[in-house]
């Protein structure tokens, strides 16, 4: 019945010219945003929500859903090309893709990637078609205890997978988010807080200059702080690169034969690019990594592993990445919690236009999981046309210097997020947010941990003490209140246990072997 409703949502779109006009477009320009270095899907979407508020809804996710789509593949042109991954989910497939390129096979790769992330795309819209409404039948059973054990999960889960350094580092960030949301009225008193009697602050700090502020100015500045001569390619080499993918194209490999060949490691791929994305706030790129590692260790063809000819390590992450797209929309359509950070900016696109996720969203909204899937697979067709015709193309867009782009960038970035309450606060949230997320990026804290505890703050909030309430706050009933919320407090104390204890361990063995070399250095005096 599924399949059902979403081939008659299919068939509705396609059917509206002015939507698949809308698609291709916007899957082009989310092409071209996550082909470009700095640029990523989730900033591509934080920018445009904010300038298509006042677009009709039909169009306004054709418009988002397209750029997320095309935003994931596009990353994987500049990764082949110049060893510079427009995204950090392209960033596995720049090891192996660069050294097709550097043989000649810049094209060859290209189309590869291409065929294996249509391929990821399409699984994934088959489990957000099949598994979302089962899981909004689930979450229909969800207390105030479940969804607030289910974002404390989220926040944890993001802040323990995505720190590319401390677990501690992480978590940090998820309360440092959850503080941010606290910014204002308070839901249930009525009470100010934190704001310090600005009355710009009263109504809290808006979601998306939040994120722009987050994502964006972090990107800007650090694009233009530093020359990447150790990173670009010269024009002359591009030039090479480009000829040498014009030659290949002329022998028009048979991407989708090479795929054919794979198709145990795409479903495996797959696999692993939908339950990571379902995962809170962890995202394509972790997906990316995981599926490539998992293919270097069970690949028959170790010896091609880093040479530019082994396929396995280009199709592996990319299949992983565009799949966890349909595994990020299944929590947030049906559990309001995002799988990822663009899923996290769509949310806030979503509240903007009156759609509130969450379980209520089958009865309220029952073809709109549909619909979301429909455009992912419309978008799809749209991919495959954008990447014949964009493939030549990139190879001059890319050579855009940073100096230039990124000023652009950081306009749109203001204009965005003025646009959407047409607020001069808004603007200093995202220079301010800006300028601490660029600290925080220097002191390795991740942004994602930050923006998914403003996003959950709320429900976290409000959730605990609405449960406490209705308990007469005995915090007991968190751990007994059903076999959901014991399945959570289990799963979070886990997590807990395992993050920590490494690095408990690790920090005692550092102190010992720092005490071992001060006690040498005494008895060597």
């Amino acid at each position: 019945m599924e399949l059902l409703y979403l081939i008659e949502e299919f068939l509705k779109i396609i059917m509206n010219p002015a939507v698949v006009l809308v698609l291709f477009a916007a899957t082009a320009l989310g092409t071209i945003i996550g082909a470009l270095p700095g640029l990523t899907a989730t900033m591509g979407i934080a920018l445009l929500t904010g300038l298509t508020y006042k677009v009709p809804v039909t169009y306004t996710f054709a418009i988002l859903m397209g750029i997320y789509v095309g935003g994931i593949y596009g990353g994987s042109i500049s990764a082949i090309l110049l060893n510079i991954p427009g995204t950090a989910s392209a960033a596995a497939t720049a090891i192996e893709g660069n050294l097709f390129a550097k043989r000649g096979k810049a094209a060859l790769a290209i189309k590869v990637t291409r065929t294996a992330s249509i391929i990821g795309t399409l699984i994934g819209v088959l489990a957000l078609a099949l598994i979302a409404p089962q899981l909004s039948k689930i979450a229909l059973q969800f207390s105030a205890v479940e969804y607030f054990l289910l974002a404390v999960f989220g926040v944890l889960m993001c802040g323990s997978i995505v720190t590319s350094d401390l677990t501690i580092k992480g978590w940090i960030g998820g309360l440092l988010g959850l503080v941010i949301s606290f910014i204002g009225y308070d839901v249930i008193s009525g009470a100010p807080r934190f704001d310090f009697g600005n009355i710009n602050l009263s109504g809290g700090i808006s979601l998306i200059p939040a994120m722009i502020g987050f994502y964006a100015i972090p990107e800007v500045i650090k694009a233009l702080g530093k020359i990447k001569a150790d990173a670009a390619l010269k024009a002359e080499d591009i030039a090479s690169v480009a000829k040498e993918k014009g030659q290949a194209v002329a022998r028009d490999p048979n991407s989708w034969l090479v795929a054919f060949k794979h198709i145990p490691l795409i479903i495996r791929s797959s696999l692993i690019g939908v339950g990571i994305g379902a995962l809170p706030g962890v995202g394509e790129d972790v997906a990316a990594w995981i599926s490539y590692d998992n293919a270097k260790k069970s690949t028959k063809h170790k010896e091609q592993w880093g040479t530019g000819e082994c396929y396995e390590a280009i199709i592996a992450p990319e299949v992983a990445n565009n799949a966890a797209i349909g595994g990020a929309t299944i929590p947030l359509l049906t559990l309001a919690v995002p799988g990822s950070p663009p899923a996290a900016v769509l949310l806030g696109a979503f509240m903007i236009h009156n759609i509130r996720p969450g379980p209520m969203i089958m009865i309220d909204s029952p073809r709109f999981i549909f619909y979301i899937a429909a455009l992912i697979l419309v978008a799809v067709i749209a991919l495959w046309v954008v990447g014949l015709l964009l493939a030549r193309p990139m190879s001059s867009i890319l050579k855009i210097p940073s100096v230039f782009l990124m000023p652009i960038i950081a306009v749109l970035s203001i204009v965005g997020a003025y646009a959407l309450n047409l607020k001069r606060f808004d603007i200093l949230v995202v220079v301010v947010f800006g300028l601490l997320g660029y600290i925080l990026d220097k002191m390795q804290y991740s942004a994602a941990p930050i923006v998914l505890g403003i996003i959950l703050g709320t429900m976290i909030d409000e959730n605990f003490r609405r449960a406490l309430i209705v308990n007469k706050g005995n915090p007991a009933f968190f751990f007994t209140n059903s076999w959901i919320s014991m399945v959570f407090a289990v799963v979070i104390a886990v997590v807990i246990i395992k993050q920590l204890l490494p690095e408990r361990l690790a920090a005692k063995a550092n102190l010992k072997s720092l005490y071992g070399f001060l006690k040498s250095r005494g008895k060597a005096k």
